[in-house]
């Protein structure tokens, strides 16, 4: 058993349009390689910034992330009677080495919420003139059903 403490720079891909790790940033990972009957177990923890945009505000985030890693590399790849479903989610040692950037992006990407928020009570913004609605509290504007738009000269009120 081997332990690992290293800093890497972040390769591209590591989220989705709204939130994600910038690449080349640093991700610091803290890893335990061991070898088992199968093949070589990695496990531990990778730490990363993460820089996005609220979902409803538009307004930036930066917070910091932690993800736990677990995956098992084959030493060889079993026969198709073996493998079964799971065929496709299996890893590899392949020449002598393994590669963990797709388990890294794995990990990363679907510890990432789905619709980040600034505040678990932003309001976000208003969808007829987009000023943040936090900043205006009580905002709103006066819509008309068109349909009704024939019978507003009834009451003699203009629009």
């Amino acid at each position: 058993m081997r332990t690992f403490t290293e800093h890497v720079p972040v390769p591209e891909d590591f989220g989705t349009p709204l939130i994600g790790v910038k690449p080349g940033s640093d991700m610091d990972l803290e890893l335990r390689f061991e070898a088992v009957h199968e093949g070589i177990l990695v496990s531990g923890s990778a730490f990363v910034e993460v820089t996005g945009e609220c979902s409803r505000c538009l307004d930036p985030l930066v917070s910091d992330l932690e993800v736990n890693v677990q995956e098992l590399f084959f030493y060889e790849e079993p026969s198709a009677d073996d493998l079964g479903e799971d065929e496709d989610e299996q890893r590899w040692v392949e020449h002598d080495s393994i590669d963990l950037e797709p388990v890294l992006r794995d990990a990363v990407v679907t510890a990432l919420p789905f619709q980040p928020v600034c505040r678990e009570d932003c309001e976000g913004l208003c969808s007829e003139c987009g000023i943040h609605l936090a900043d205006e509290p009580g905002h709103h504007h006066e819509v008309l059903d068109p349909r009704w738009a024939a019978l507003q000269g009834l009451t003699g009120e203009e629009n």
